[in-house]
């Protein structure tokens, strides 16, 4: 939760300081929209897109896939905040009901996983598919999906990883 916040990135490597992105829009003067958020719901429509295109090799209908995505989706969102405030508890002790401020940040990519792979067990279980297949066809979904959000973590300036001295490096300011 207490960040630090970094207003420029450089790619001292390339020769290229001081770059800002922009970070968010605003709609009808309101409602601020986070890059971050739309590049995940990017990133989760290709893997759906994906999904739904290789879904009849795998034996698995359409309709079902879309009707994973509408419970495994929000399981896997549920899980994801979850896993951050069990793991924050100490931001939200004093008012629990605090946890339920998803839109104010705060999201476990590990727990996000954890809920959509029980979804994913539950929802074979339940269409009565074969639990094999439906791993095969998810994985590379989600990789679709995982590698396209990456971006997101980019535009949020946030999960950066360690230094290192590649020309292609990247520095925070």
């Amino acid at each position: 939760m207490n960040q630090a916040y970094y207003t420029e990135i450089s790619f001292p490597g390339l020769g290229i300081e001081g770059i800002d992105p922009i970070r968010s829009f605003t709609l009808f003067g309101k409602l601020d929209i986070h890059f971050y958020g739309v590049i995940i719901a990017v990133g989760l429509l290709l893997a759906v897109w994906y999904g739904l295109k290789r879904s009849k090799e795998f034996g698995i209908k359409d309709d079902d896939i879309l009707d994973g995505v509408i419970w495994i989706v929000p399981l896997a969102i549920i899980c994801a905040r979850l896993y951050y405030c069990i793991f924050e508890w100490e931001h939200y002790k004093d008012d629990p009901l605090s946890v339920l401020q998803i839109w104010n940040g705060g999201l476990a990519i590990y727990g996000g996983v954890i809920g959509a792979a029980l979804g994913v067990v539950l929802f074979a279980k339940m269409k009565k598919v074969s639990l094999p297949a439906v791993l095969d066809l998810v994985a590379i979904s989600f990789l679709i999906g995982q590698s396209i959000g990456r971006w997101g973590n980019f535009m949020n300036r946030e999960a950066f990883g360690s230094e290192t001295t590649s020309f292609m490096r990247m520095g925070l300011f």
